[in-house]
C-alpha cells in the first residue's frame, strides 16, 4: 500500500511544476510618453511696453479691442500670428491723412491690418513676395505685398511703403517686426494716393562779381556816369585855356 501513495504523491508534484512551467508570463506595459510641453504664452502687452516705443499702436490695439483677437490667434492656434508694428514715431509723421477722421469699424480695420493670422520668419518673406498679394487679419480686399531687396523684406499696402526695420520678437507661434510707417489699406482711403512731394528747388546762386583790374578798377568797362564826369573835366579845362588865350589877345591888341 506504501508504494502506490508514493507513486502518487510523486505524481501530483510532478503536475504542480508543469503547471507552473507552462503558466504564461506576464504581459509587459511600456511606460506612456510624457505630453509635449505646452509652449509658453506670451503676453502681447507686456511685449509691446518692453520691446519698444510701440505705446500708440498697443494704445490702438486695446481701444478697439484687437488685442484680445491677436492674443487668441497667438496662444489658442497652431497658425500663430505675425504683427507689424509701427514705432510710436511712425505716427506722429503721419499727418495726411489722419486716423482721427476715422469711424471705429474702420479704425479697428486699419489696426487688423498689421497683423497676418500665421507665423512667419524673415526668411519666409522671400517666399511671400512671389505669391502676392497676401490677405490680413481684416480680411477681403485688406491685402498686403510683399518684396525681397537683398534679404530685406519691403512691404506695399498702395498708401504706405515701408520696410521691416528689426525683428522684435520671433518664436513660433508669434513673431513680431517693427515696421517705419503706419500701413493704410487702399479699401478706406481709396486709391487717390498723393503724389511724392518733388525735392525742394536749388536755391539761386549770385553771379560771381567782376574780377578787379590792376589798378583797382573792374574787368568790366568804364560805366557811363564815369564818362560823363571825364567828359565834362576835360571841355571845362579847355574852356579855360580859350578863355587865357582870348584875354591874351585882347591886351595885346
Amino acid at each position: 500500500m506504501e508504494l502506490p501513495v508514493v507513486c502518487m504523491l510523486l505524481l501530483l508534484c510532478s503536475s504542480a511544476a508543469y503547471a507552473q512551467k507552462a503558466k504564461p508570463p506576464s504581459p509587459s506595459f511600456s511606460p506612456t510618453p510624457a505630453p509635449a510641453p505646452a509652449p509658453d504664452f506670451v503676453n502681447l502687452t507686456a511685449l509691446l511696453t518692453v520691446a519698444g516705443p510701440f505705446h500708440t499702436f498697443l494704445n490702438y490695439l486695446q481701444s478697439t479691442k484687437v488685442l484680445e483677437t491677436f492674443q487668441d490667434q497667438a496662444n489658442k492656434t497652431e497658425e500663430g500670428i505675425t504683427i507689424f508694428v509701427p514705432s510710436d514715431s511712425a505716427f506722429t509723421a503721419l499727418k495726411k491723412p489722419s486716423l482721427s477722421n476715422l469711424t471705429a469699424d474702420q479704425l479697428k480695420s486699419v489696426i487688423l491690418f498689421h497683423a497676418l493670422p500665421h507665423y512667419y520668419t524673415l526668411a519666409d518673406f522671400k517666399n511671400l513676395s512671389e505669391s502676392s498679394p497676401i490677405p490680413t487679419f481684416a480680411g477681403g480686399d485688406y491685402t498686403l505685398n510683399f518684396t525681397d531687396a537683398s534679404g530685406s523684406p519691403h512691404l506695399t499696402s498702395g498708401w504706405s511703403n515701408t520696410k521691416v526695420s528689426s525683428s522684435v520678437y520671433s518664436t513660433d507661434p508669434v513673431a513680431v517686426y517693427q515696421v517705419d510707417k503706419v500701413l493704410l489699406p487702399e479699401a478706406i482711403f481709396g486709391t487717390d494716393i498723393p503724389p511724392t512731394p518733388a525735392p525742394a528747388p536749388a536755391p539761386d546762386i549770385a553771379p560771381a562779381a567782376d574780377a578787379p583790374t590792376a589798378d583797382g578798377g573792374s574787368s568790366r568797362g568804364s560805366s557811363p556816369g564815369k564818362s560823363s564826369s571825364y567828359r565834362i573835366i576835360s571841355w571845362g579845362i579847355w574852356g579855360h585855356l580859350l578863355l587865357a588865350v582870348s584875354g591874351g589877345l585882347a591886351l595885346i591888341l
